[in-house]
């Protein structure tokens, strides 16, 4: 007998609320009314534009930035009075593996002759015997010391201010690569 009444209580307790939700909405409908009717928008005006006053372009007598004129005359200076670093490695003979940049190199091993180390760099699939005080890079790099993993130069670079410096760089060896 519980079976039966637990289903059955249920039905009409759903009965219910659904009874409540027909109910009538006037009153509601009345209220709305009443809030649509005594709300007010307040809108504020717009400003009006401002006068836009246009003024005269005073830079058109300057030396453009970027104009050839200007680069031709700061190359000239620098032709003039190269920097110590620079002025060496200008009067020498390029070294073939200066055509090349050196993210385009990798060691690939390192041998000893003579007690001597040399490193072997792999260049466009060629493989080339370098030893240290070799150029190699287009940053005027010299090999400063060759160990069996790594080779170490010394690169001649500008820096932001237009200086040459010497900045340390490496080639790691790249085992496995082929």
């Amino acid at each position: 007998m519980k079976r039966r009444l637990i289903p059955t209580g249920a039905a009409w307790l759903a009965l219910g609320l659904l009874a409540g939700c027909g109910a009538d909405d006037t009153e509601l409908n009345a209220w709305m009314q009443q809030q649509k009717n005594e709300v007010r928008p307040s809108v504020q005006p717009l400003q009006p534009p401002k006068r836009f006053n246009p003024q005269a372009y005073n830079g058109g007598d300057a030396v453009e930035p970027f104009s050839t004129q200007k680069l031709s005359v700061a190359l000239k200076q620098e032709a003039r009075q190269p920097s110590s670093l620079l002025a060496a490695e200008l009067n020498r003979r390029k070294e073939p593996l200066e055509a090349f940049p050196l993210d385009s190199m990798s060691m690939v091993g390192s041998v000893s002759r003579l007690g001597a180390p040399y490193a072997l760099l792999r260049v466009d699939n060629l493989l080339y015997q370098v030893k240290a005080g070799d150029y190699l890079g287009q940053n005027y790099g010299r090999i400063t010391r060759i160990t069996e993993t790594e080779v170490t130069l010394r690169e001649i670079v500008q820096d932001a201010s237009g200086e040459w410096t010497e900045r340390s760089t490496s080639l790691q060896l790249q085992e496995g690569k082929r």
